[in-house]
């Protein structure tokens, strides 16, 4: 697959590190020579300076070949002409776009992204998907993931072993004697900086970080069986005011109506704002989230949960550490800079927020091939969990799980039969129309798109 991305930054640069990685072809366009040169020297991929909604550049980047182009510069308008352009000089197939302005997505403008207006796919408001991953996290305390798929009937959980874990050092294949009526499938673990892709024999240790698919309806169940029955989150501190803590506030207000929300934000014309477009039961506190008085003023000793939004990743740890410091059990921090993920957990923070991996798994959910449902990229390269539909002619169907070829890095963790949840195991046979949660290491993804892929006598 030929694919353009405008913009090398954070999230154009993993887009192209997942895509090419995958041999596909990969051209990257940046106006800076600095991105683009750093993108050159370490991917396989082609770099072009210049500005994606400009045609010659497009020209030169390849555009009459292209089966996509992602563009997720810094700038909205230039976005939206690169797909534009794309697609009425070059007749590009399918355009995905990152757009931030929420004018832009108001409902009231909702035909403006069509095939006879701005002809853009996709769109992907990053503000939005990453308030959504906080509110999925907040649901499953314990966790520092949570991701719903087939129809939300099956979660993927990400699970954090402490020393006082009932299941460590227990091998994986005794966890269905000591838990016969559980649902849950081991898909993978993180121990230190390493993946491991379990087996039978194996044990979780402390200190692993666990992902475990789970029947949603026994969510508290699995965490239970870790040692985890820590409350909802009743009362939750927002730590600023920017798009996601409103669009996170919004979603609390709208979907858990016994919660109570209170904000922090330093800036008064933001804060005014946002107390305007939030309803009166939510508290909008005016001031600096590091200001002990007004961590105290905010009541953070006494909220279940902690959520720092802040436009800058050291306020965000700090502002955790301080409410941590206070009683509060729970911190979630937004970060950017992927270079803290391994500090901050050694440090006391439960959860991190990374837009950059939010956005991404967005992404590559149209980017797959094959009969693939839904996609999510788990931590930094460890690997995808995909849902995938196995139609009547896919090379899997009829066979059962253990006489499937599959590295160890590939993990069936729950199948979707007939509106029911069945956890796979080693004798479950494939069924046509089952749909699949699967694990992949990130080197396996293309094996995986195979096993779903469809002869051409099906069409």
């Amino acid at each position: 697959m030929k694919v353009i991305i405008c913009g090398a930054g954070q999230v154009g640069f993993h887009i192209a590190k997942y895509l090419a990685a995958e041999n596909n072809d990969v051209t990257v366009i940046d106006q800076s020579e600095e991105l683009v040169r750093k993108i050159s020297d370490t991917l396989e991929v082609k770099g072009i300076i210049g500005f994606g909604s400009h045609p010659d550049v497009l020209q030169q980047a390849g555009a009459e070949e292209a089966d996509m182009l992602i563009a997720v510069t810094f700038a909205d308008e230039v976005n939206m002409t690169a797909c534009q352009v794309a697609h009425s000089l070059f007749n590009v197939p399918t355009k995905i776009a990152r757009i931030r302005s929420q004018t832009y997505l108001q409902p009231e403008w909702a035909s403006l992204f069509g095939r006879e207006k701005l002809p853009i796919d996709v769109v992907i408001s990053p503000e939005m998907e990453v308030a959504r991953a906080v509110a999925r996290r907040l649901q499953a305390p314990g966790a520092f993931d949570m991701i719903p798929f087939a129809d939300d009937k099956v979660k993927i959980l990400g699970i954090r072993c402490s020393d006082d874990c009932p299941v460590i050092n227990t091998p994986l294949r005794q966890l269905h004697q000591l838990f016969p009526d559980l649902n849950i499938s081991i898909l993978g673990m993180i121990r230190g900086d390493k993946a491991v892709y379990p087996k039978g024999d194996d044990q979780m240790l402390a200190g692993d970080l666990v992902y475990l698919a789970v029947s949603s309806d026994q969510v508290d169940r699995a965490m239970s069986a870790f040692g985890h029955e820590d409350p909802e989150a009743r009362r939750i501190v927002i730590f600023g005011g920017g798009n996601i803590a409103l669009f996170l506030a919004e979603e609390i207000n709208k979907n858990f109506p016994g919660v109570t929300t209170r904000l922090v934000e330093a800036d008064p014309e933001r804060a005014r704002y946002v107390a305007q477009k939030l309803p009166k039961k939510s508290v909008v506190l005016l001031g600096d989230v590091l200001d002990p008085e007004l961590l105290e003023e905010a009541n953070v000793g006494n909220a279940e949960a902690v959520v720092a939004l802040t436009n800058d990743d050291e306020t965000n740890i700090l502002a955790s550490l301080l409410a941590k410091r206070y009683g509060c059990p729970r911190a979630l921090t937004l970060i950017n800079k992927s270079t803290y993920n391994s500090l901050v957990s050694e440090l006391g923070v439960d959860v991190v927020i990374s837009p950059r991996m939010t956005t991404v798994s967005t992404i590559l959910h149209h980017v797959r091939r094959g009969r693939i449902r839904a996609v999510h990229s788990l931590s930094e390269g460890f690997g995808e969990v995909l849902e995938a539909e196995a139609l009547e002619t896919a090379p899997i169907v009829g066979k059962a799980i253990k006489d499937i070829a599959m590295p160890a890095s590939v993990v069936f963790g729950a199948i979707l039969r007939d509106g029911e949840v069945v956890m796979p195991r080693a004798a479950t046979v494939i069924e046509a129309n089952d749909r699949i949660v699967v694990f992949a290491g990130s080197e396996q993804i293309k094996k995986v798109e195979k096993m779903f892929a469809v002869r051409l006598e099906y069409f």
